[in-house]
C-alpha cells in the first residue's frame, strides 16, 4: 500500500523567534528556513506556543515594521497551516522555563525536529532524540 505524501513529511516545531525573524526579514536565514518548513513539513503548534507567538508578534515594538492587521494575518495563516497538538507532557529542562513549552510540544507532537534560533533551546540538542537545529543548520540539510 503506498504511503500518503503527508506521512513522509517531517514534523517540525518552530520557535517564536524564527516566526518573528521571518516576518521582519523574509529573505534572512531564519526567514528562508521558516518558508522551507512551511513548504516541506508538517508544522506543529500548541495552545501555549501559539499564545506566545501571538503575544510576542502583537507587541507595540513591531508597529513600526507592520500593521497589527498584517501581523494578525501572518498568525492566522501560520495557525491554519499548522497541526494543533494537545500537550499533556510537562517538561522542566530548559534554563529559560518559558521555552519548555516547545520541548513539550515536540514530545507530544512526535516532532522530527525543533527549529530555533534560541541558544537556551539549542544547547539541549538533541532533546530526547529530537534534533534542535538553528535556521542555518536547517537550510544546510538536504
Amino acid at each position: 500500500m503506498p504511503h500518503s505524501p503527508a506521512a513522509a513529511l517531517p514534523r517540525v516545531v518552530i520557535d517564536t523567534n524564527v516566526l518573528i525573524s521571518q516576518h521582519l526579514s523574509p529573505r534572512s536565514i531564519p526567514g528562508r528556513a521558516f518558508e522551507r518548513a512551511v513548504r516541506s513539513s508538517i508544522m506543529l503548534l500548541s495552545d501555549a506556543t501559539f499564545l506566545e507567538m501571538t503575544e510576542s508578534l502583537l507587541k507595540n515594538k513591531f508597529d513600526r515594521y507592520s500593521t497589527v492587521a498584517v501581523r494578525k494575518r501572518l498568525l492566522a495563516d501560520f495557525e491554519a497551516a499548522s497541526t494543533r497538538i494537545q500537550v499533556t507532557t510537562t517538561i522542566q529542562a530548559c534554563r529559560h522555563p518559558k521555552d519548555d513549552k516547545f520541548l513539550a510540544l515536540a514530545i507530544d507532537g512526535r516532532a522530527d525536529l525543533i527549529l530555533s534560533g534560541d541558544r537556551d533551546l539549542l544547547v539541549l540538542n538533541p532533546f530526547r532524540n529530537i534534533p534542535i537545529v538553528s535556521p542555518m543548520q536547517y537550510l544546510a540539510e538536504d
